[in-house]
């Protein structure tokens, strides 16, 4: 049996049962540095191996009446921060792995490519812009733009001069312009460049 500052082992667990900080103190003093070091040979990361001990400690305080007074303080300490240590490697694997996992998912994933938001909003806003364009001017630049009809076709499509079908082209034009512009640059590229 150890023995902490000339006191028994044994004696201090007592203490430690009954709730005896001094004896708590003493066993932390003499079995921090040591169990912080063996912790780090196996988890390779000081600041994690001090809290796997610290906590260990605050456990130990807070559950000492379930301690057994007949295992040995110094092998239970030991086994219990070695235990606590491979859980801790388990949990960053899994972690890793999750890790690992996302970052497959979102290089590969259409779900997950920045472009399918951007064109979303694109179409969320084109659409909105084209909610406030007057029927009339919509039909007409849906006709010119998306049809691909021209503008005598339209014209004698809908009985209009071809001045009219020009001026609702124009004023689409505009309105899209305005309602678009923080997309412009994206538009252009896309191949949208009337607008």
């Amino acid at each position: 049996m150890a023995h902490i500052n000339g006191i028994d082992e044994k004696v201090l667990v007592d203490r430690l049962i009954d709730g005896d900080q001094t004896a708590f103190e003493l066993i932390f003093r003499f079995y921090y540095p040591g169990l912080v070091t063996f912790a780090r040979q196996i988890i390779l990361d000081a600041d994690e191996a001090e809290e796997i001990v610290q906590y260990l400690f605050v456990q130990l305080w807070s559950d000492r009446k379930r301690i057994r007074e007949s295992q040995s303080l110094k092998n239970y300490l030991f086994v219990s921060v070695r235990n606590r240590s491979y859980n801790f490697l388990k949990r960053q694997q899994i972690k890793e792995n999750v890790y690992q996992e996302l970052k497959q998912m979102v290089e590969t994933d259409m779900l997950y490519n920045p472009d399918l938001f951007v064109v979303s909003e694109l179409q969320e806003q084109i659409s909105r812009a084209f909610k406030k364009l007057p029927d009339r001017t919509r039909e007409i630049f849906l006709l010119s733009r998306i049809k691909g009809d021209s503008n005598d076709e339209i014209a004698e499509q809908l009985n209009l001069s071809k001045k009219t079908i020009e001026t609702q082209i124009s004023r689409a034009l505009r309105i899209l312009r305005i309602e678009l512009e923080e997309f412009i640059f994206l538009l252009i590229i896309l191949g949208f460049r009337n607008l």
